[in-house]
């Protein structure tokens, strides 16, 4: 017994997947694909997307925000986890690695819910606004540019519905927010998130170590 959270070892880590993972061949394929890509690090782990799917059913939601979304694997989690008459609204920018997603969610029978924007992300979040949306979306899950970090928890804080929630991937960014002085701008920007985070009275909060950190914030 422990008294904190494991340390997983390549044994344990292959162990949590073998007895929870339930990947579907076409997500393990799309995972496999995006694997050979040069930024391959930007996908997140299956565990992580198979949670997310999870916390679209426990919440109920049905109108989904992603922020970050690259060849498509977490989006595809979500979606399918959707009521049929959900939607989720994917940000990005312009890249090859569109095409792939677009091809997977199309096989999936699932490309439907999904409604890709290509634009830089605070422009499409800033149109949701002005669109009158603030308050329409039950979750919405970042995992883009970490600079922009703390001024995406703002957006999604007016987007969410009350009891929505907020999911930022890669908050414990590989033990790189124990810099004491960092020289990236990403890494600065998760650190002032996440002590911001302690102490922001319009959410409930939970760092999970899934992944590469997880935090959820559920809007009071």
């Amino acid at each position: 017994m422990t008294a904190r959270t494991l340390n997983l070892d390549d044994s344990l880590y292959h162990y949590l997947l073998d007895v929870s993972l339930r990947e579907t061949p076409l997500l393990k394929r799309l995972r496999d694909e995006t694997q050979a890509l040069p930024m391959a690090r930007w996908q997140v782990a299956p565990e992580q997307g198979q949670f997310l799917a999870l916390l679209v059913k426990l919440t109920g939601a049905r109108r989904l925000l992603e922020v970050g979304t690259y060849t498509g694997y977490s989006a595809l989690c979500m979606a399918a986890a959707l009521p049929d008459d959900g939607s989720l609204i994917c940000c990005d920018i312009p890249g090859d690695y569109n095409a792939t997603a677009r091809r997977y969610w199309q096989e999936a029978g699932l490309a439907g819910r999904i409604d890709l924007r290509l634009a830089p992300a605070l422009d499409t979040l800033g149109e949701l606004e002005r669109q009158k949306q603030g308050g329409q979306f039950d979750l919405v899950f970042i995992d883009a540019d970490k600079a922009n970090y703390p001024t995406y928890l703002e957006h999604a804080l007016r987007l969410l519905r009350v009891g929505g929630l907020a999911v930022f991937d890669n908050t414990l960014w590989s033990g790189r927010v124990l810099e004491d002085n960092p020289e990236s701008a990403d890494t600065r920007a998760i650190q002032a998130l996440n002590r911001a985070l302690k102490d922001d009275a319009r959410v409930d909060l939970s760092l999970l170590p899934l992944g590469d950190g997880l935090t959820l914030c559920r809007k009071k």
